[in-house]
């Protein structure tokens, strides 16, 4: 990831705008043109702007200072200082509005659950699920290497794991378990500290570094990988422990009309404290993974309940350049967070689509094999919940698979009683199994369908 260029100064563009004596009426010109902060709804960075044809009588050097006039005065002061104390600020778009209206609507507040999420045990399946592909994904941005089948099923099963990605995914799914223990915990800097810990824990090449901040000998930088240019430098450490009890501060403001302290929609407060703590970069490692589960943290502690059911990350790495972007907009452009905030709400709307999505494909599923057994008279007494929940499932995922821990944990039941689940639906038909080393899988066979249509 290349830096972008850098806009030009006010004093630049005011040269552009001729003489001395034409520059107060030019300027007039451009503020009555009303440009606004996001032409189209699309709050351009000037590294992508310069390439786009602007306004008819316009120079994009002018169209760009229409457009950073009109942020300013709609701009509000953020408490995130640079390295340099300067502060960040942010701007409240007709996009953004947008996006926190569907976000509201859909993840917060005395709202109706999806039917997928009315039952109980529904709710945990679902929550465990999530829990489980955030590990993942959340890994994976930060190098992981490993298939979501064999991560699934270190965790389902609880074995140890075998090697550095493995524990880090482990590390993850402890991690946000943490963070639904905590949620209704006001933020310290001790917290932010033991999430740290437990998110690198045996990952590290110094493993007295997990749990603190980087001293000041411990040089952090963000680099582009490809040629070692530097990308992002963090606050000096012995800003650290300050910084930290600030953060901390921010996130546990109320959300309300407080005397004299600035209002934030909470959905923006929880994007704002990401940012923040992956801009200070506290720690020597899992400074990403850390603010992507502070995120999550003040969600929950908010009320947006939906989030426990969100995977974020498996947005972000369908396309982690626009995610390392953000940030780096951000920082060449004046501090503006707004560039962050419109991304990550993009990416949360785009995971709350995805979750109705995959809620309505089990739904869908569901109904298949409902219908299906219906047309069995005996079907109500051969297939107990479990079985027909793991065949719903399998339904919907073609090419999964089982074993009696996966199913034994997924259900909260003993082995012994997993076990029987699975071997009777392999003498019926409606799985077949293989072992692999010592491990018995089952899957759907090919003839599913008609396996289930001659259950009697």
């Amino acid at each position: 990831m290349k830096l972008p260029a850098t806009p030009p100064s006010p004093e630049t563009l005011l040269q552009t705008l001729g003489t001395t004596a034409n520059v107060a009426e030019r300027l007039i010109q451009i503020a009555m043109a009303r440009f606004g902060p996001a032409p189209n709804h699309n709050y351009r960075h000037w590294d992508t702007l310069r390439h786009v044809k602007p306004p008819e009588g316009f120079t994009v050097e002018e169209w760009w200072l229409g457009i950073r006039m009109a942020r300013q005065s709609l701009s509000r002061t953020l408490p995130i200082m640079d390295c340099n104390d300067n502060p960040f600020f942010f701007t409240m778009t007709d996009p953004g509005l947008y996006y926190l209206w569907h976000i509201d609507s859909q993840a917060s507040g005395a709202i109706h659950s999806p039917p997928a999420l009315l039952n109980e045990r529904e709710r945990e399946r679902h929550i465990k699920r999530s829990l489980m592909e955030e590990a993942i994904q959340s890994s994976r941005l930060e190098g992981a290497v490993t298939t979501r089948g064999v991560a699934k099923e270190m965790i389902t099963t609880q074995r140890k794991p075998r090697n550095r990605s493995e524990q880090m995914i482990l590390n993850n799914y402890n991690a946000m378990q943490f963070i639904g223990q905590m949620k209704h915990e006001a933020l310290t800097p001790a917290m932010i500290l033991e999430l740290q810990q437990i998110l690198t824990r045996d990952t590290l090449d110094d493993a007295s570094a997990a749990g603190r901040f980087r001293r000041p000998d411990e040089q952090v930088v963000v680099i582009d990988k490809r040629d070692n240019e530097v990308l992002h430098s963090p606050p000096a450490a012995a800003k650290l422990k300050q910084r930290m009890e600030r953060l901390c501060s921010f996130a546990n403001q109320p959300d309300d009309l407080s005397p004299n302290a600035l209002y934030l929609h909470p959905v923006v407060r929880s994007i704002l404290l990401h940012f923040w703590l992956a801009y200070d970069h506290p720690f020597v490692d899992g400074n990403g993974r850390t603010a992507r589960a502070l995120f999550y943290w003040s969600m929950a502690h908010r009320g947006y309940w939906l989030c426990e059911y969100l995977t974020i990350s498996s947005i972000l790495t369908k396309a982690p350049a626009r995610y390392e972007q953000s940030f780096l907009y951000t920082e060449t452009d004046n501090n503006d967070a707004t560039y962050f905030v419109l991304a990550q709400l993009r990416v949360i709307e785009r995971a709350i689509h995805e979750l109705f999505r995959r809620l309505e494909q089990q739904s869908n599923a569901t109904k298949q094999v409902t219908a299906a057994l219906q047309q069995m008279n005996q079907a109500a007494r051969l297939l107990n919940p479990r079985q027909i929940a793991l065949l719903t499932h399998a339904m919907a995922h073609p090419n999964a698979n089982y074993t009696v821990h996966t199913h034994m944990n997924a259900h909260g039941v003993t082995y012994l009683t997993a076990r029987t689940d699975l071997l009777k639906l392999a003498r019926q038909g409606l799985l077949e199994q293989q072992k692999i080393g010592k491990v018995v899988y089952f899957a759907l066979p090919p003839d599913f369908q008609h396996q289930l249509l001659q259950l009697q």
